[in-house]
């Protein structure tokens, strides 16, 4: 059987573990996820700080490649209401804090952030420092649409201390943007990016999608022709998720048969990443890559690369505080994610309560397995030579991947696994092994994307 066929299936990304779907919300409350996010606040905030998530939901038009959260608008008076109810968010956690929070990382995330003013960007950050401090080395980040990011947006978040900026880009065939309802020229990223660069940001990201509508090899080496010309620091090739039975998001604007098939898109990834190689860059983790001058490869070299629900990050903060509707919170002992409607959101805030509906504690297995795969989506190995590394179920993980190992995706040893070269597309399937709680419970309807 074709490796491809036969290991592309649905699998998650392993943005966290346990995942979404396996979350025991029947045990979790508001009151487990305070306490929860107070211990570990009181074990980081001196030595490493804590991240800040915030969600900016606001998007002028629908794209229909997007499983984001998100609210289609043209009225820009959402604007102010919204960061007022951030800031009452953030000021209820500092209440519970007990003392200043180091904020170590700050990423603005969407929905589209630059649909919101500089002016209004300034206030909101403004307002969380009202409350806090910036720690050692901190580093702030947001994602920027070409089309919309001015000067002004990129001044205003540099002058608040961001240095790192990525944007959308997608694919530059008018065929494929119409298909996605992102119609972006080569001509706005490029200003978009020198743009950034001469006002002093150190690190420009590139977010390019493989395996969209209509979308062919031509188009996609076309689309890295054009990206480097521009040499982003960063560049992040992803597979496109479909998941159309997602309530709430757009990916209805075409059909199944216009995707690329699983072989397909294996073509289109590989080319890529050969083309990426041969410039300089360097594959990091999954579907990431970076020049030997930016921080997420330096990060990689070092042993600090992480990866929670904002992707790949090149430091780690045990505590991360999701703020706005959908974010989803993560204190290392627990995760919680706050309520999806703008609406409800919003008037639970303005009330005072803390706007978290579903969450999940994690019990001492869940940590155990969180650590194993983390290993391997940040440094494709992971050991357990030592006993807190161990869990019942790992002679039957290792069992699961013979088959594997036979395929060459892996070198197993007595206590240790390594991913190869050929594995690394693969890694998803991989961590597949060690999510006792997907193996124990396989779903009986949709709930992940493709892994290839």
């Amino acid at each position: 059987m074709d490796l491809i066929q036969k290991y592309n299936v649905p699998g998650p990304r392993y943005t966290s573990y346990p995942t979404v779907p396996y979350w025991d919300v029947n045990t979790f409350s508001a009151k487990k996820w305070i306490n929860s996010f107070k211990k570990s606040f009181l074990e980081s905030n001196q030595q490493e700080g804590i991240s800040l998530y915030i969600h900016l939901p606001f998007c002028e038009s629908l794209c229909t490649f997007c499983g984001c959260h998100k609210r289609i608008t043209k009225r820009h008076e959402v604007e102010e209401p919204y960061i007022e109810t951030l800031l009452k968010e953030w000021k209820m956690y500092c209440d519970m804090l007990g003392s200043t929070p180091r904020i170590k990382e700050i990423h603005l995330g969407g929905g589209t952030p630059t649909f919101f003013s500089s002016e209004n960007l300034k206030k909101l950050i403004h307002g969380i420092f009202k409350y806090a401090k910036r720690a050692e080395g901190y580093e702030f980040s947001f994602e920027g649409h070409p089309n919309n990011t001015t000067r002004e947006h990129l001044q205003t978040l540099y002058d608040l201390g961001f240095r790192r900026v990525s944007y959308g880009v997608q694919d530059y065939s008018l065929q494929v943007q119409k298909a996605i309802n992102r119609i972006q020229p080569f001509e706005n990223v490029k200003r978009a990016t020198e743009e950034a660069r001469e006002i002093g940001y150190t690190s420009v990201s590139h977010d390019l999608v493989f395996g969209l509508p209509f979308q062919t090899l031509g188009d996609v080496i076309e689309t890295i022709n054009k990206t480097i010309q521009l040499m982003p620091d960063r560049i992040a090739f992803y597979s496109y998720a479909h998941v159309p039975w997602m309530k709430g998001n757009g990916q209805r604007g075409f059909s199944e048969e216009n995707l690329p098939g699983g072989e397909e898109k294996r073509i289109l990834y590989e080319i890529g990443k050969k083309l990426f190689s041969e410039l300089g860059y360097v594959e990091i983790g999954m579907d990431h890559f970076a020049l030997k001058t930016d921080a997420l490869y330096h990060s990689m070299n070092n042993g600090n690369l992480h990866r929670n629900f904002m992707g790949y990050t090149a430091s780690k903060t045990k505590l991360m505080i999701g703020l706005g509707a959908s974010s989803i919170s993560d204190s290392w002992y627990a995760f919680a994610q706050n309520v999806k409607s703008i609406e409800e959101y919003t008037h639970l805030v303005e009330n005072n309560v803390l706007p978290v509906y579903r969450g999940h504690c994690l019990n001492e297995e869940d940590l155990i397995i969180r650590k194993h795969i983390l290993n391997l989506m940040c440094q494709l190995r992971t050991s357990w030579d030592k006993n807190e590394d161990y869990f019942e179920q790992l002679p039957d993980v290792l069992e699961s991947l013979e088959e594997l190992k036979q395929d060459g995706f892996l070198i197993l040893k007595e206590k240790e696994l390594i991913v190869t070269d050929e594995g690394k597309p693969f890694i998803r399937n991989i961590c597949m092994a060690f999510d006792v709680l997907l193996q124990r419970n396989k779903p009986d309807r949709e709930l992940f994307s493709m892994t290839v």
